[in-house]
């Protein structure tokens, strides 16, 4: 009959309308170049952002889209930053965007072998197993100091032109764009993986697992193929990391490490990518602001601003917000209306 639609017609519908950008998202990144060329003194904590971002954009992909929580996301971060360096250090890589894939490469190779052990659980062992697997990873670290410096870290990373064409300065400023075009890359391919039928299939896992995998879905195979994506991700974070600061060192496996990219995603929100992106914003702008004050305590503070956001309730809190916008922009197209 004319005019009926399939299911299938009808998801692929639902997957092309949520895939359209929207002018927030293109505002979203005009501003951040905008900061960019405005800021120029402020490269080295804008690139930190961007880092956090892309780190926190791995996490989301697995707590957000499919429901794994991780406790120990620091160690495909740490892999992929002792590989960029080590690749960096001893000259088996000199191109720095070659040497990019190939940490996040290596990430996902730990990814891998370490999902099957992930996916067996429940959200309580995935926390225990995941930490486990990063307080593993910096052991290992600490115990084979011939290669990754121990506590002293890599010293004497030297990185190379990108593209044999733009130098890292001093002032962070290749630094920076260096990062932007990665992270916008990145967010691009996972744009499109968490739009695609694949992550419509992520979600169906996330909402009830037993009953995705009643209609036909590998639900164990989908999430080894996104907990391996996730630490490519975390993989080029990591890798990015050492680049731009030229260091790698036992810090990049810690916990701190771990436990704050969860407070990045419970302050920017799970499940819509730029929730990490505008966690990172905050969390650094919350950092900075709170070390001013009490430069000792200032994890006491961003700890009260989290309970309060758990306690009052995330929509809530944006409601208080836009109220004074909201209230101010609607009086404008009264008045508007009125005018005319």
């Amino acid at each position: 009959m004319t005019g009926m639609t399939t299911p299938s017609e009808n998801v692929g519908f639902h997957a092309r309308r949520t895939a359209r950008w929207h002018a927030g998202e293109v505002v979203f990144w005009i501003v951040l170049i905008g900061c960019g060329l405005l800021f120029p003194s402020r490269y080295l904590i804008m690139t930190e952002i961007l880092r956090i971002g892309l780190f926190a954009l791995s996490l989301d992909l697995i707590l957000g889209y499919a429901g794994i929580v991780s406790l120990g996301h620091a160690a495909f971060f740490g892999v992929g930053a002792y590989a960029a360096g080590l690749l960096a250090l001893h000259g088996i890589v000199g191109e720095p965007v070659l040497a990019l894939l190939v940490a996040g490469l290596a990430a996902a190779v730990l990814g891998f072998a370490t999902s099957f052990l992930v996916i067996r659980g429940v959200d309580l062992t995935r926390l225990m197993v995941t930490l486990g697997i990063a307080l593993l990873m910096e052991a290992l670290a600490e115990r084979f100091s011939n290669i990754t410096g121990g506590t002293d870290g890599l010293q004497g990373i030297v990185m190379q032109p990108i593209l044999g064409l733009f130098e890292f300065d001093l002032f962070g400023k290749t630094g920076f764009w260096y990062s932007v075009a990665v992270l916008f890359v990145m967010f691009l391919l996972a744009r499109r993986i968490v739009h695609s039928p694949f992550g419509l299939s992520l979600r169906a896992i996330r909402n009830n697992p037993l009953r995705a995998s009643a209609v036909g879905i590998p639900v164990n195979r989908r999430l080894v193929a996104v907990y391996t994506l996730a630490a490519l991700y975390a993989g080029i974070a990591g890798g990015l990391f050492a680049q731009t600061t030229q260091l790698a060192s036992l810090d990049v496996f810690s916990f701190e490490r771990s436990a704050d990219l969860v407070l990045v995603l419970v302050l920017g929100g799970t499940g819509y990518l730029y929730g990490g992106l505008i966690g990172a914003v905050v969390f650094k702008i919350l950092q900075e602001f709170f070390s001013t004050i009490t430069p000792q305590y200032w994890q006491f503070w961003i700890g009260l601003v989290l309970v309060t956001i758990v306690l009052i309730g995330r929509e809530r809190l944006e409601r208080w917000v836009m109220f004074v916008p909201r209230r101010a922009l609607r009086r404008s197209k009264a008045e508007g209306g009125g005018a005319t």
